[in-house]
């Protein structure tokens, strides 16, 4: 089964693809999304949309896991977020993509063993995990590990 994880954001979103197979998980590919912080909401989220969709057909996954949304202090780095996630949710929805969502505490004690976890401790955990993995920034690898806690909390059919 190949599961892509997705760490939505309007500035960078992380997105990572693992194969799982038994009880073993190895490194498809990760990458990131950069939207153009002076470009207009609609064409942000339009060019989200558009590498979403073509993450989704280069690498097929099966389903898809996504990190839920978690309340900043300030209400508009929130509503960004949500604007975010949104298209992301419906990029995988188009694709036919079952969706699990996942609370960042969750994430963290699937890959480290704590909720409380560091980002550092996250990215040492997943090059135990991953190994030989290039991940190409701090959202790529929150997105591989929200695979992984997909992974290992998906229902088995």
């Amino acid at each position: 089964m190949i599961i892509l994880g997705l760490d939505p954001s309007l500035t960078c979103t992380g997105w990572g693809v693992i194969r799982v197979e038994g009880s073993r998980i190895s490194h498809v590919a990760n990458g990131q999304v950069k939207t153009d912080t002076k470009a207009p909401l609609p064409d942000r989220l339009a060019y989200l949309d558009t590498v979403l969709a073509a993450v989704i057909a280069d690498h097929g996954p099966q389903c898809a896991a996504v990190e839920e949304i978690f309340v900043n202090d300030n209400p508009q780095s929130t509503l960004k977020l949500a604007h975010a996630r949104g298209v992301v949710l419906l990029g995988c929805a188009r694709a036919g993509l079952t969706v699990g969502e996942y609370a960042p505490r969750l994430v963290k004690k699937a890959i480290v063993g704590t909720g409380g976890a560091a980002k550092e401790q996250v990215q040492a955990m997943l090059r135990v995990l991953l190994p030989g993995a290039k991940v190409v920034g701090a959202d790529a690898a929150d997105a591989l590990a929200v695979a992984i806690c997909h992974a290992n909390h998906r229902p088995r059919y």
